[in-house]
């Protein structure tokens, strides 16, 4: 239930509220039946007495008892901020980006290095793409899912971010990051499913083959958009010496020939991507792909707000009580 902009997760104390006038209007006709006219002969003698501010505070404690009353039977329904669970249906394609990792990431061919320019361009790729479902897989020498495939982006990029060259053993698996993302993506009902795979170097270690690999996306009609990362001919690379870091010029190996058959085989294209065009060319052909409707859920969290209103009405009725024991005390 939502009133006054909030949720109320125990409704059914508000129905308490309804005793609010009748407690006003039992507190009048009692007031009423106290208050017995006297009959004076004159009230000259009364005309120049003001009301002491004892009697100008008599409806205080009451109106004090229909505050905390209130605000309690509020605290009691437990109002939270506006959260809602809501089910849409976006359209776009399930995407997994699979993301070398390896040490030779770290080259400075791209600026400020192979694996930093990868995930600025993966997240602008990922800004571009508001629709689609996307997840995300790291590997080298081993394959890791950093992020499930997923609507919500925010997490995804901050998932993004926390990328660096180290985390995993160091090596090139590509048939291992390859397959981990097409078990992200076999299970998907969307009618286009999409691997990108990102890596600048040559298969050297896993226990599954790149063909392997590609052989399982084609079955489950995944196509893979294979990307080359790196320079033409040499590349300089940061090597940590006695005397700091020195950078020395190694050659640019990529299996080209691997990455091509990978993307051949399961519908996709083959880019070498010596700087960002080729990239922006990938995210064109995914825009020329079908699209489908993905039933998504999307949840938020609910926050209880009850604290303020239970504080109002504790002290309401704290002053209350004051007041009837030391300002107002009655005589018997």
């Amino acid at each position: 239930m939502k009133l006054f902009g909030f949720h109320f997760a125990n409704p059914e104390f508000l129905w308490l509220l309804l005793l609010i006038p009748l407690l006003v209007a039992w507190y009048y006709f009692k007031r009423k039946k106290i208050n017995v006219p006297i009959r004076f002969s004159t009230i000259e003698g009364f005309q120049r007495t003001k009301p002491s501010w004892r009697v100008r505070l008599i409806h205080l404690p009451f109106a004090l008892r229909i505050v905390a009353i209130t605000f309690l039977i509020i605290a009691f329904a437990r109002p939270q901020s506006s959260s809602s669970e809501k089910q849409i249906e976006t359209e776009g394609i399930d995407i997994v980006i699979t993301l070398d990792i390896s040490g030779s990431m770290l080259a400075e061919d791209f600026k400020p290095n192979r694996l930093e320019a990868a995930k600025k361009i993966t997240s602008e790729f990922i800004d571009a793409r508001p629709n689609d479902r996307i997840g995300l897989v790291i590997f080298s020498a081993k394959s890791f899912t950093q992020c499930p495939i997923t609507i919500d982006h925010s997490v995804l990029k901050n998932l993004l971010k926390q990328i660096k060259s180290g985390l995993i053993e160091d090596g090139t698996a590509i048939g291992m990051g390859l397959a981990a993302a097409v078990d992200r993506l076999k299970d998907s009902k969307a009618k286009s499913r999409v691997i990108i795979l990102l890596t600048d170097g040559i298969n050297n270690t896993g226990i599954i083959s790149p063909l392997t690999a590609a052989e399982l996306a084609k079955s489950f009609g995944i196509r893979v958009y294979a990307i080359g990362v790196g320079t033409l001919g040499k590349a300089p690379y940061p090597v940590q010496t006695p005397f700091g870091i020195q950078y020395m010029n190694v050659d640019v190996e990529i299996d080209e020939a691997l990455l091509k058959d990978i993307a051949q085989n399961t519908g996709g294209k083959y880019f070498r991507a010596t700087n960002n065009k080729a990239l922006e060319t990938i995210y064109k052909e995914i825009d020329e792909m079908e699209k489908t409707k993905i039933k998504q859920t999307i949840f938020t969290t609910f926050t209880d707000e009850f604290f303020p209103f239970l504080l109002i009405g504790t002290i309401a009725l704290v002053v209350e009580i004051l007041l009837r024991m030391f300002v107002l005390k009655k005589i018997p």
